[in-house]
C-alpha cells in the first residue's frame, strides 16, 4: 500500500478558557422526537443539527447530531485545540476563538496523574494530531493511553480526519522521525507526547507548550501506572546545534526554532554523548496507512468499517459518548454526542454507538472521548457565538485537549 509522509511546522497559542454551568445552553429535552421523525435545523449552509431519543440496553439515551455536507465547497472541518498540545480548554471557547459555527470534543487525553505524585498532568491527547496540514504530535504507547479498552486489532495510531482531497476517512498514522549526529541517523520514539516508549528519545517543539516534560519518562510500555524512570536526560537544540543539557526533563515554553530532545533509559544514554555546539538535525512526520495527506486528523478508535461494526466491540458498559460517522464516500460527516443530563446519563455501549452511526447513514464510525468530555456546540440562528446543545455530565463544560470544528466561508 502506498504511504504518505506528512511533515511538521510551528504552531501558535490561544487563551484557555473555562465555561461555567451558567453559560451552558442545552436544548430542551422534553418530548424530543424519535430518530426517524427528528427535524433537522440549519446551522449554516451545508451544516444541520438535530436531537432525538435512542432506545438502549441501559434505558433511553438522547443524541445530538451535526450533519456536515463536504460536497458544499463553503464547508470544512478542522482541528480545534488551545494552541498548545499540553493544554486544555472548553469546546465552546475553542470554537468561538476559531470562529467555528459548530463542533464537538475530540481525543482522549492525559487527564490525571494520581499514579505519579508530584508529576503534572499534561492535558495532552493520546493519539496523533494534525492541524491545518501540520503535524502537532504522535501517538503514545498503547499501554499509556487513557480511555476504555481498545477494540481488538486497534491501537493509539488510529485517527479520523479529512484529507487534502476533501474526503473524510479513518486511517492510522505512524511516526517517522529521527535525529542525526555526524551523519548517523537515530530514531525518534515520539513527538510532543505525554508518554514515550521505554529506551527512546522524544522531540518537543514550540507546539508542546510550557508544561513539564517529566511525564514523558513515567510509566512503561506495558503499564501506565509504573514508576517514572530514574535514567533520563534532556538536550536543547537551537538552530541545529546543542545549546544546553540537563539530567532531568524540564518545563517552560519552547521557542520557535528550538527542539528539546528527551531521553529515557537507553535513549538517555545516547543523549549524554552530545556536547554543546554539536550539530544535530531533527526531522519527523506521520506516515498514513491509507497513503493520504491530511488537512486535519485527531485520535480515538474505530467502531464501524464498511457499514459493519468492528468485531469485539463492548456490549456491556454504557456511558455518555462522542463519535464521528462518515458516509457518502467521505463527503458526509456526522458529529454525534450523547446528552449527559441525569435522565439520559446511562448512555450507550460502544456497540450501540456503532449501530447509531450506521442508522444515520454512516459506513465508517469512530469513537472519541466521552463521559464528562462529551460536548456538542453550534451557533443559534443569527448568533456569532456557539451554545452547548447537550448537557455535559459534569454539569459544566470540561476543558479538553482538542475537538473537531465546523467552519464555513
Amino acid at each position: 500500500m502506498t504511504r504518505h509522509q506528512q511533515r511538521s511546522g510551528e504552531g501558535r497559542k490561544a487563551a484557555t478558557l473555562l465555561v461555567a454551568l451558567g453559560t451552558v445552553a442545552g436544548a430542551a429535552l422534553a418530548g424530543a422526537a424519535p430518530a426517524d421523525a427528528a427535524t433537522w435545523t440549519t446551522v449554516a449552509a451545508g451544516v444541520a443539527y438535530r436531537q432525538y431519543d435512542l432506545a438502549a440496553a441501559a434505558g433511553t439515551a438522547h443524541a445530538h447530531v451535526l450533519s456536515v455536507d463536504l460536497t458544499n465547497t463553503h464547508v470544512r472541518l478542522g482541528l480545534l485545540y488551545p494552541g498548545a498540545v499540553a493544554s486544555r480548554a472548553a469546546v465552546s471557547s475553542l470554537a468561538d476563538s476559531r470562529n467555528a459555527v459548530a463542533g464537538i470534543n475530540g481525543d482522549f487525553f492525559n487527564i490525571s496523574e494520581t499514579q505519579h505524585p508530584g508529576v503534572a498532568a499534561t492535558g495532552a491527547s493520546v493519539g496523533p494530531a494534525i492541524a491545518n496540514g501540520r503535524v502537532l504530535k504522535g501517538a503514545v504507547p498503547d499501554a499509556q493511553r487513557f480511555g476504555p479498552a481498545l477494540p481488538p486489532g486497534t491501537d493509539t495510531r488510529a485517527v479520523v480526519g479529512v484529507g487534502t482531497d476533501g474526503r473524510a476517512r479513518l486511517d492510522s498514522l505512524s511516526l517517522d522521525g529521527s535525529y542525526s549526529i555526524r551523519g548517523r541517523r537515530l530514531p525518534l520514539g515520539g513527538v510532543n507526547q505525554y508518554a514515550l516508549p521505554e529506551n527512546s528519545v522524544g522531540a518537543y517543539t514550540s507546539d508542546w507548550g510550557g508544561v513539564s516534560r517529566k511525564r514523558a519518562t513515567c510509566g512503561t510500555d506495558t503499564e501506565r501506572a509504573a514508576a517514572c524512570s530514574t535514567s533520563t536526560y534532556e538536550v536543547t537544540v537551537r538552530k541545529g546545534r546543542v545549546v544546553s543539557t540537563s539530567a532531568a526533563p524540564g518545563s517552560g515554553t519552547i521557542a520557535a526554532g528550538t527542539t528539546v530532545l528527551v531521553g529515557r533509559e537507553a535513549g538517555a544514554q545516547r543523549l549524554k554523548r552530545l556536547v554543546r555546539g554539536q550539530a544535530v538535525a531533527v526531522r519527523y512526520g506521520l506516515i498514513s496507512a491509507a497513503g493520504s495527506a491530511y488537512g486535519f486528523a485527531v485520535g480515538g478508535y474505530p467502531v464501524l468499517s464498511g457499514a459493519k461494526p468492528l468485531a469485539g466491540l463492548d456490549t456491556s458498559v454504557s456511558a455518555v459518548r462522542t463519535a464521528v460517522g462518515i458516509g457518502n464516500g467521505g463527503k458526509r460527516v456526522f458529529l454525534f454526542a450523547l446528552d449527559g443530563a441525569t435522565a439520559y446519563r446511562r448512555g450507550l455501549t460502544i456497540a450501540e454507538v456503532a449501530a447509531a452511526l450506521k442508522s444515520l447513514g454512516a459506513t465508517e464510525g469512530f469513537s472519541l472521548d466521552g463521559g464528562g468530555s462529551s460536548t456538542l456546540v453550534a451557533r443559534p440562528a443569527g448568533s456569532a457565538r456557539v451554545t452547548v446543545r447537550n448537557h455535559p455530565s459534569d454539569g459544566y463544560e470540561r476543558p479538553v485537549a482538542n475537538g473537531i470544528g465546523v467552519f464555513t466561508k
